[in-house]
């Protein structure tokens, strides 16, 4: 069974639109959890527009599950990781002002930069997982960064679900077998949603977890915070 991460970056981005604590991000943090939550997933930008580093210091005090931290690896972002330490550090090749995640690392080319500082992770305990799309050649070069797991961006197959399914997942399943031979874990996020996730975990094998927050909040509008959670259990089962 894979495991669930809920982000609570749009819970953030709610509380911030007005000021003040409601919702207050900490306890929903720790009622995820009561209600059958995984993991928690933050992914603090620098211009704090949602998850603050105040609240990543603050989740490391009552996150009891996994705690997963992403984010570029800038050196005030490593400063952080580093104080905090998290279980996982999701590494992302995000721009500052990049509204959302929306590709992978080019680890072929940025080789040298991840090796160094997935070491430094490492060396303080952290799990590292890279955010990457799902091709051979970056997978390979990402397994000489010595990274610990691959989070598979999964923004095309939620895209091209609707559309025809089995093509959408062919590259996602494809490239799980090329983890499983290089002996990376796998990860996966974005869009991934009540419709989409089930037939997702079916078809990428050895899938460990996944990572998921805007569908997860639209959901708990509807279908409330315990239920919505256990929904998305029931679809990794």
């Amino acid at each position: 069974m894979a495991k669930l991460s809920i982000n609570i970056n749009k819970i953030a981005l709610l509380r911030n639109a007005r000021g003040g604590n409601i919702p207050n991000v900490i306890q929903f943090a720790m009622d995820c959890e009561k209600y059958g939550a995984q993991g928690i997933t933050v992914h603090p930008r620098p211009d704090e527009r949602h998850i603050t580093k105040k609240d990543v210091y603050a989740l490391k005090e009552v996150v009891t599950t996994e705690f997963n931290i992403e984010g570029y690896p800038s050196e005030d972002f490593l400063k952080m990781v580093l104080e905090v330490k998290p279980a996982q550090c999701t590494l992302v090749p995000d721009l500052p002002n990049q509204l959302t995640s929306d590709h992978g690392w080019d680890c072929v080319q940025h080789k040298e930069f991840l090796l160094k500082i997935i070491s430094k992770l490492q060396e303080n305990g952290i799990r590292v997982s890279l955010f990457i799309d799902p091709m051979k050649e970056q997978l390979e070069a990402a397994k000489i960064t010595g990274t610990n797991r691959i989070e598979f961006y999964t923004g095309p197959y939620a895209h091209d679900f609707y559309l025809e399914k089995n093509k959408a997942i062919s590259a996602f399943s494809e490239a799980a077998k090329v983890c499983t031979e290089l002996g990376l874990g796998i990860n996966a996020g974005h869009d991934l949603n009540l419709d989409n996730l089930k037939f997702f975990k079916e078809n990428v094998a050895h899938l460990l977890e996944v990572s998921i927050g805007q569908a997860f909040v639209s959901d708990c509008l509807y279908y409330g915070l315990e239920n919505t959670i256990q929904l998305y259990r029931r679809q990794l089962a």
